[in-house]
């Protein structure tokens, strides 16, 4: 089998605690190798090429973290190896997802991304089984492209796809993914169970992307009280409205056009900036709210993570300047990221 190629960026998977905090620790990089090799492979038998273009935790990540991560992979062929790990923290593990996802859709090598739910040295984390399923996806030289291997509490191991993946559940450190989740039962014999899912095979005919992310895209979510009039607009290239699980936020102008969405997006259509919604599905009857949004000229982002949507419109506007351009870029399924 060819070399693994691991690369480190930081997150709780390559930090310490210390007195009660937690951060990352450079001594603490390559432990998670050395763990393995006692647990899994004592002869040594799987050869890594480890590098560390990063080290954060991932709450400190933005868009420009993508470009250089995105280099350091391509600098090293990623075509030649067996396969790719890249630790990474919990915070913003779905962002990073889907935007190596939807970047990668056409890696012809599997690429997975594998973080802990605690230090390594806590004897609740589970990093070293998430990178053991990583090692294992790699070994039986699965299907090629972005996924997330998760283990979460109490519960068996979940193989996400990188452009599906949801963020960790509130006050939890529990993972899901949007609409579907593939299952995996990782034990001493290697998989045991799994179900019938297989991803969409990527699009080969997909544009050829610029790592390149626009930091000027504003994500707004919505809650009672939210007051538009705060909003400050200068700098910025599109918005992202995160909706309520139906598919709405609030259309209505009864507490004042501060108060509603509709009047927002108005605002900024008077500014040059395309208000778009997310997330939502697409049936064959919406709220009537929906439509007022739509109606007022918002664009709805359906069958879509907010997370995606977030990532790609950082793409679409990192690599496009017509509107056109980026209309057909959001409506396009780039990695199987729509549903």
């Amino acid at each position: 089998m060819k070399d693994i190629l691991v690369v480190f960026t930081g997150g709780t998977i390559g930090s310490s605690n210390s007195e009660g905090t937690i951060d990352t620790d450079p001594s603490n990089s390559y432990k998670l190798i050395d763990l393995y090799r006692k647990a899994h492979d004592t002869e040594q038998a799987i050869q890594f090429k480890c590098l560390q273009p990063l080290q954060m935790l991932s709450e400190n990540l933005h868009p420009r973290v993508w470009t250089t991560l995105i280099n350091a992979v391509e600098a090293e062929n990623p075509d030649q190896w067996a396969g790719i790990i890249i630790t990474h923290g919990t915070d913003t593990l779905a962002y990073t997802a889907a935007a190596l996802g939807l970047y990668f859709n056409k890696i012809t090598v599997p690429l997975l991304l594998v973080s802990s739910n605690y230090p390594l040295d806590d004897g609740r984390a589970n990093g070293l089984a998430n990178f053991a399923c990583a090692v294992e996806y790699i070994k039986r030289q699965m299907r090629a492209g972005v996924f997330v291997p998760y283990r979460n509490l109490l519960q068996t191991m979940h193989l996400h796809s990188g452009v599906r993946l949801a963020s960790s559940l509130q006050l939890s450190g529990d993972f899901i993914s949007v609409q579907f989740k593939h299952h995996m039962e990782f034990g001493g014999q290697g998989f045991i169970e799994m179900n019938e899912y297989r991803p969409k095979p990527c699009i080969t005919n997909g544009p050829k992307l610029l790592p390149v992310f626009s930091d000027n895209i504003m994500m707004i979510k919505p809650y009672p009280g939210l007051n538009y009039s705060h909003l400050d607009l200068s700098g910025v290239d599109a918005v992202l409205h995160d909706l309520y699980h139906s598919g709405t936020a609030c259309s209505s102008m009864q507490w004042g056009e501060s108060f509603s969405l509709v009047a927002f997006v108005r605002r900024c259509r008077q500014e040059g900036l395309v208000v778009y919604l997310a997330p939502a599905i697409k049936s064959e009857a919406a709220y009537q709210s929906t439509y007022e949004l739509m109606d007022a000229g918002a664009k709805m982002v359906w069958n879509m993570s907010i997370e995606a949507a977030y990532v790609k419109l950082c793409l679409a506007f990192g690599n496009y300047e017509h509107e056109q351009e980026i209309k057909d870029f959001m409506a396009s399924d780039i990695a199987g990221e729509l549903l």
